[in-house]
């Protein structure tokens, strides 16, 4: 960080620092995951951010960069994913709770085997305060009895009770829907 960068929060700091004091990391580890942090400027400074998670195959990732793109036309809001968060991350867990921590909400983009995030969706349903700003958007397969695993399907139930969990079968439902996440 440079002193013309803007200060990260001071919540964001105490949150970070838990985490990473929990860990046994490098002085260099540790600058380097705050650096990446503070470039997330854009989700202290705006209203409502989205941390968007998926599968980053061809085809569904076009899906997943819909989802932040109409995300993104919100004039309070910032919508991103995590490979948009740069570093060399050597835990992709604490990477994902770190992010989680920080935004107002995160949004899963799940598609059938496999969904991009089946480990994500673990830490989603296990951990209230992520469960709790979690909603998915889940792609529907008419054809299908079963695409998705017995885990995967109880951790829809549990968003769905709560209304936090969305249908949707084309790109055009998908765009559609994204539009009622808060």
């Amino acid at each position: 960080m440079t002193d013309d960068d803007p200060p990260v929060p001071e919540a964001v700091l105490t949150s970070a620092t838990e985490r990473l004091e929990a860990e046994e990391l490098s002085l260099a580890d540790n600058e380097e995951i705050l650096q990446a942090l503070s470039e997330l400027r854009p989700v202290y400074e705006s209203e409502r951010s989205y941390f968007v998670l998926g599968n980053y195959d061809r085809e569904p990732i076009r899906r997943l960069n819909l989802v932040v793109d109409r995300l993104n036309r919100r004039s309070d809001a910032y919508a991103f994913r995590m490979v948009d968060v740069r570093g060399e991350w050597d835990n992709g867990i604490q990477k994902f709770c770190l992010i989680a921590d920080l935004v107002t909400h995160v949004v899963g983009v799940a598609e059938r085997e496999p969904s991009g995030f089946l480990v994500e969706q673990g830490l989603l349903a296990g951990t209230e305060e992520y469960f709790e700003k979690t909603h998915v958007l889940k792609r529907e397969y008419p054809d299908e009895d079963r695409p998705y695993d017995w885990m995967q399907d109880g951790v829809f139930d549990l968003l769905e009770e709560e209304g936090r969990l969305y249908r949707w079968e084309t790109e055009a439902e998908l765009a559609e829907i994204t539009e009622t996440i808060p």
